[in-house]
């Protein structure tokens, strides 16, 4: 049972509200997410604009997801996220090598290896060796370096919001939350 009680969307109002009733699935992360009123909408669009408007490929975003969700423990962004791994073209190969922490798999390319490097080392060490950041830039723009950094730490905090409040998990909604994102 989660540390905070799960704010019910239907006592909510004005934006929040609105929001909750576009989503097709009201999970638990966003009804945790509702207790930082002012932060729920901005940080809602952030996660929207990470999902459906990087450059960053959609494969290589979903890697970096379930990195940053297994390099910091958050099993709740694990299970939401590997279903929509596989759904944007990831393999389960793939996703074990990242949650192996095998960056140097034969199931990932010479650019996704670079790319899991670099996410390692921005997640557990802030920093990034030169070697590590030249690697990266060999297979991807300025614009994908910083995109990378941003969901990185974007789940990075949710992770730490569903882990610190032991937010229920529910049941993984695949595709549904992602495309429901799309409109």
């Amino acid at each position: 049972m989660a540390r905070l009680p799960l704010i019910d969307p239907e006592t909510t109002s004005g934006d929040i509200r609105a929001s909750f009733d576009r989503m097709p699935v009201k999970l638990n992360i966003f009804r945790m997410m509702a207790h930082a009123e002012a932060n729920m909408i901005p940080a809602m669009r952030l996660g929207n604009s990470i999902l459906h408007k990087q450059k960053l490929s959609a494969v290589n975003r979903e890697l970096l997801i379930l990195q940053a969700a297994q390099l910091e423990g958050g099993a709740y962004e694990w299970r939401q996220h590997v279903p929509i791994a596989l759904g944007v073209g990831c393999t389960q190969a793939q996703i074990d090598a990242v949650e192996r922490s095998d960056y140097d798999a034969a199931g990932l390319s010479d650019a996704e290896r670079a790319l899991l490097k670099f996410g390692r080392e921005v997640v557990e060490n802030v920093r990034v060796p030169d070697a590590t950041f030249a690697a990266a830039r060999e297979h991807f723009s300025d614009q994908e370096i910083v995109e990378a950094i941003v969901a990185l730490g974007f789940y990075m905090m949710m992770a730490r919001l569903t882990e610190v409040t032991e937010t229920d998990l529910d049941p993984a909604a695949g595709m549904k939350v992602y495309d429901g994102g799309k409109k």
